[in-house]
């Protein structure tokens, strides 16, 4: 489904390098947060298990704990200095479990999870299907998947900006759109999920702020495709040109695509869809009710 790969590797390292000065540049993630959380209203359930996978620094699982006391809360990264930062938002009364692990690999029993929340995480996951297939193993059936991720149209001024100055490499990672994640989640058996699109504006002083922005939050360009040596300072110079005429009166502007889909856990027996084939779940008892003598 994925036209193009991400360098994990990459990923990894440049989001190790920004933890301790993430926050200092996260504004629109607490904004994207704060929108997310107001679709945990769709569920009306009391969670005993709450997951939140590509926790960050720790903010989310401190309001998911805030939210709901009694639940265990578990914060996941795949980024130990992530992870690290997080501790300081895990307070003693209200605190939740760290866990160092791939999105990809959930370290948790099927069907032991009532909310699976993710607040832009997954588009640096560029093949969806395995993923969504790992959040419907571990939902329980009534339980609720509540996640927001960036869209293609994400920075498509800079993405622009750098095509007029040098065509020949990507340098902004591409992202997938709502439909290809509506269809992942359909296909690992996900009950009514439902997508919506955004788009949000931020403005700044000079593209340089921006890109400096996007090194602080661990957001580089992570394309498999991407260029691997320094980039000239004649078509950095032309990029800052280019994207310099979309000057307003605010500053440069920068849009974020941001996808917000919600859905339900799988029934209980219907079959997902997984790398090995289809798989149906069902109770013991309903298998030894079902045998004959």
């Amino acid at each position: 489904m994925s036209p193009f790969e991400l360098d994990r590797r990459h990923v990894q390292q440049a989001f190790a390098r920004a933890a301790r000065g993430y926050e200092r540049h996260d504004a629109l993630q607490r904004e994207v947060q704060t929108r997310l959380l107001e679709r945990l209203d769709y569920w009306r359930g009391t969670p005993s298990v709450v997951l939140d996978v590509g926790c960050g620094t720790g903010r989310g699982a401190a309001l998911l704990k805030r939210r709901w006391p009694r639940a265990q809360v578990i914060a996941l990264d795949l980024v130990l200095p992530m992870l690290r930062v997080a501790r300081r938002h895990a307070g003693w009364l209200k605190s939740f479990a760290r866990v160092n692990a791939d999105a990809r690999a959930l370290p948790l029993p099927d069907r032991s999870v009532d909310v699976l929340h993710s607040s832009l995480c997954i588009q640096w996951c560029e093949e969806p299907r395995p993923l969504f297939a790992e959040f419907a193993r571990v939902l329980k059936p009534d339980g609720f998947l509540a996640l927001a991720t960036f869209g293609p149209d994400t920075l498509r001024e800079l993405r622009a900006a750098w095509a007029a100055a040098d065509a020949g490499h990507p340098h902004v990672s591409r992202f997938l759109d709502m439909h290809d994640l509506a269809d992942a989640a359909l296909a690992a058996g996900l009950r009514d999920p439902v997508a919506d699109v955004d788009h949000l504006v931020t403005h700044y002083a000079s593209p340089r702020d921006l890109l400096r922005e996007l090194k602080g939050l661990g957001a580089t360009n992570a394309d498999a495709a991407r260029e691997r040596g320094l980039t000239g300072k004649a078509r950095f110079a032309r990029m800052l040109a280019h994207y310099e005429a979309l000057r307003g009166p605010r500053g440069v502007p920068a849009t974020w695509e941001v996808i917000e889909l919600h859905a339900f856990g799988a029934p209980e027996g219907q079959p997902r869809r997984t790398a090995g084939g289809e798989v149906a779940a069902f109770p013991v008892e309903r298998l030894r009710g079902s045998r004959r003598g």
